[in-house]
């Protein structure tokens, strides 16, 4: 009886996804257009569908055919870990062949060996560096818990994750806010700035603080254009806000981090 349930509620599950392949798109206006395959750009149900199957289609095939190969996958990016450049060849050219097979291939442009240069692997190749997930993973100078320099292969905030938060920030138009109190500034933004703070702070904080201290730059202008005293005196403005930030360190998110200006 359980047997016969299971098989039921499988056959639902397709008939509902056949459905989803098949439903007509309606433009903005109104008019329907048929499809015959995928699903539409944007789709709530294209990033479910596409987990699903890359789920059977790698996740299950890898986990079986390289047992002892470990890899990450986030949607349709995947890092695949190898101990030498012979093992990569092969894993690769059996995940192509793989992915052929499911009416898939691997994006030309971005698919590379990369060699993780460090302290231990000091050799050289073509690629020493990728991006995934928004940060950059590349050969970095470190300490260890000794005081010993050396370097390591390690994450940072990447180029372009830095480049969509400077945007944002400058559309937020700081500077422009002479209505508002700096407790307000403050409410309306911390969570936002916390979250950057928590997610692409995790590893080497200090590649954040060039991107953050663009906050506290427009906050200067802020200043200088709410009180008359500071229009043309930049850096009195700037002393004003590191004696604030003194006596209320916690009050914006960067200036937990220490990013504020100079109390003077």
């Amino acid at each position: 009886m359980r047997a016969v349930k299971k098989h039921t509620n499988v056959a639902w599950v397709l008939l509902y996804i056949e459905r989803w392949l098949k439903a007509p798109l309606q433009r903005e206006d109104g008019t329907l257009e048929e499809r015959d395959r995928g699903t539409p750009q944007g789709s709530v149900v294209s990033p479910v569908l596409a987990n699903t199957f890359m789920h059977h289609a790698f996740d299950e095939w890898m986990r079986r055919e390289f047992p002892h190969v470990p890899f990450e996958r986030y949607a349709d990016d995947v890092l695949v870990h190898c101990v030498s450049e012979k093992q990569t060849k092969f894993v690769l050219a059996a995940i192509r062949k793989r992915l052929g097979l499911c009416k898939l291939e691997v994006h030309p442009a971005k698919t590379h060996i990369v060699y993780c240069k460090d302290a231990d692997r000091t050799g050289s190749y073509e690629h020493e560096r990728f991006d995934f997930l928004g940060f950059t993973f590349r050969p970095r100078l470190s300490r260890s818990k000794w005081g010993k320099s050396f370097v390591n292969f390690s994450p940072a905030i990447s180029d372009k994750a830095a480049k969509a938060i400077r945007q944002e920030i400058r559309s937020w138009k700081l500077h422009l806010r002479s209505d508002k109190s700096l407790e307000d500034l403050a409410h309306m933004f911390n969570a936002v700035v916390q979250g950057w703070i928590n997610y692409y702070g995790r590893f080497y904080k200090s590649a954040m603080y060039p991107t953050l201290r663009g906050i506290e730059e427009y906050l200067v202008r802020w200043a200088q254009r709410k009180y008359k005293r500071f229009q043309r005196h930049g850096t009195r403005a700037r002393v004003w806000l590191g004696q604030i930030a003194r006596r209320e360190p916690r009050l914006f998110a960067h200036w937990r981090m220490g990013l504020r200006s100079p109390a003077g």
